[in-house]
């Protein structure tokens, strides 16, 4: 496949809105890459300015070292798959397949044959002679994935393609792209605004706020690691919670609550003494006893978890989720008593993570 490199992209238009600001990865070959960001974020810009359909204001762009800034999108050797399929209904399915290798004027022999094994990965052998409205949402997702295999590009390119989808058929769909990725050792860029995709499909997350990169890593890395609130609160599900307290006598004090700290949790906070920080913690970190008192307004039974909202504090000040596990069977007024095994702290003006021997 390809190694993709992008160095000090940005994206302004032409009333001067600057949408991406220095955008830089290396993407290596069979690399699998999740854009993640709510809507707005310069995602789906900086996905089509690697394929073309945008221009790149400055920066450069290379594909396995070959700088393709100013190549144009049908010489890059890339193929995107939407999130509204484009498939054109009047084609059969092997006819939408094999579109653009028939528009190359390619032997329809080989034609025949890249379509047909195409159509064997995604167990679409049984539907290349209907039209697309005879398919349901997921199969036309499949046919447009397909109609890129089938051109063999050096790199994949997916813009949303789950967004069309119920619940039920992203998962599948999600998986099947799992293995597609897996089979073909292909090196693909995903857009997505869904941090459960990006979790479970990503090799590496760039997670994305109006139009900054706010950290590239391991899905491990962005959720057990987040350099910032924002990675913090957009990572995990239910999101974190987070608290102002002041860290002063080797606790931390916050409204109407105090967390005692370990000794490498008080060295890693020993420059902010007597000084307000967020402390966040994951819901899935909180665990049934302790000193905290909750007062639950809020209990969803999961199966083998329980999420249970509350508010912390002798006046109710701070709203707090749990994931709890196991099934409980709290009600509105009941009163729980729990602990936080990890913590996560950031700097209040910075909003950047607070870590050990740096600030």
């Amino acid at each position: 496949m390809a190694e993709l490199s992008l160095q000090h992209i940005d994206k302004i238009y032409d009333n001067n809105v600057q949408a991406v600001f220095d955008f830089n990865i290396d993407v290596k070959d069979g690399e699998l890459i999740v854009l993640v960001g709510p809507s707005g974020c310069g995602k789906s810009t900086t996905l089509r300015m690697v394929a073309g359909l945008e221009d790149i204001s400055n920066g450069k762009l290379f594909l396995d070292g070959r700088d393709i800034t100013q190549t144009p999108a049908k010489d890059r050797d890339m193929a995107m798959v939407f999130q509204n399929y484009a498939l054109y209904g009047h084609m059969t399915i092997y006819e939408n397949m094999a579109f653009s290798l028939t528009l190359r004027k390619e032997d329809p022999n080989v034609i025949h044959k890249k379509v047909l094994a195409a159509a064997e990965i995604l167990g679409l052998t049984s539907q290349l002679n209907k039209k697309p409205s005879q398919l349901s949402g997921g199969q036309r997702q499949r046919v447009a994935m397909g109609r890129s295999i089938v051109r063999n590009p050096k790199v994949f390119l997916f813009d949303e393609p789950l967004s069309n989808l119920d619940a039920k058929l992203r998962g599948a769909t999600r998986r099947e792209i799992l293995l597609l990725h897996k089979r073909l050792s292909a090196t693909m860029l995903y857009v997505t605004h869904d941090q459960t995709e990006a979790l479970t499909l990503a090799d590496r997350i760039v997670c994305m706020s109006m139009g900054h990169v706010q950290q590239i890593g391991t899905p491990l890395e962005l959720y057990d690691s987040p350099n910032n609130l924002f990675v913090a609160g957009f990572i995990g599900l239910p999101p974190m919670n987070f608290f102002d307290v002041t860290f002063e006598d080797g606790k931390l004090k916050g409204k109407g609550f105090e967390v005692s700290l370990s000794d490498e949790e008080k060295y890693t906070l020993s420059d902010y003494n007597r000084q307000e920080i967020t402390l966040g913690v994951r819901p899935e970190d909180i665990v049934e006893g302790g000193t905290l008192h909750v007062k639950v307004f809020s209990n969803e039974n999961l199966g083998m978890n329980t999420l249970v909202h509350g508010h912390m504090g002798a006046n109710g000040e701070n709203r707090i989720s749990a994931k709890l596990r196991g099934w409980t069977d709290y009600k509105n007024g009941d009163e729980a008593m729990v602990s936080f095994k990890r913590k996560h702290f950031f700097d209040k003006q910075t909003t950047n993570s607070i870590r050990k021997g740096e600030r």
